[in-house]
């Protein structure tokens, strides 16, 4: 049995933020990683982003990512030349594409000026990562950041709120031996 903990964070006051957690149910709490967190997470980032379009971003390890993608012959953009979005990929690509990257930081965001991109993000995402995500996350339904080696993903969005995240990932969930409630 997993445990996926939803809570409201404290980023500063310009930034409306949640962590999700996941971790195994039992006493010691420890993040799941390998294939069952890549099965859960490929599960939950599309629940949290519908209805709208979203995408995957990376900022590193760029060329294993290419290779990896032309082996396995999922779309990807060359947003910049150190930052690379995969749009949307299907659950059958999604889930080893994350089990695959798992150990690495990478983003996710939903909705916004994603259609015709934005070069302007894009561009901060190679120079500075993630932390990109903070100037620009209110143009987007949500922006991500994904660390999925420690068990977390960390919601960035003025339209979405725990509850609301809750009641879209729940019924993706179902049958995955994970219990979601926000953090006590």
């Amino acid at each position: 049995m997993y445990l996926l903990e939803i809570e409201p964070l404290d980023l500063g006051a310009d930034v409306r933020a949640m962590g999700l957690e996941l971790t195994a149910a039992e006493e010691n709490r420890e993040p799941i990683r390998g294939t069952d967190a890549a099965r859960i997470w490929s599960r939950l980032l599309p629940a949290v982003a519908a209805p709208e379009n979203w995408a995957l971003d990376f900022f590193s390890h760029l060329d294993r990512l290419r290779d990896y993608c032309r082996r396995q012959q999922i779309p990807y953009r060359e947003a910049t030349k150190h930052s690379i979005v995969v749009p949307a990929p299907q659950l059958a690509i999604l889930e080893p594409l994350l089990d695959r990257f798992q150990a690495e930081t990478f983003g996710a965001r939903a909705g916004g000026p994603l259609a015709e991109g934005d070069p302007a993000l894009e561009g901060e995402l190679a120079r500075r990562g993630v932390d990109a995500y903070h100037n620009a996350f209110a143009r987007y339904g949500f922006c991500a950041i994904c660390n999925f080696e420690d068990g977390s993903l960390v919601l960035l969005s003025e339209k979405l709120w725990a509850s609301e995240v809750i009641r879209r990932i729940r019924p993706a969930l179902e049958g995955q031996d994970v219990e979601v409630r926000l953090a006590s």
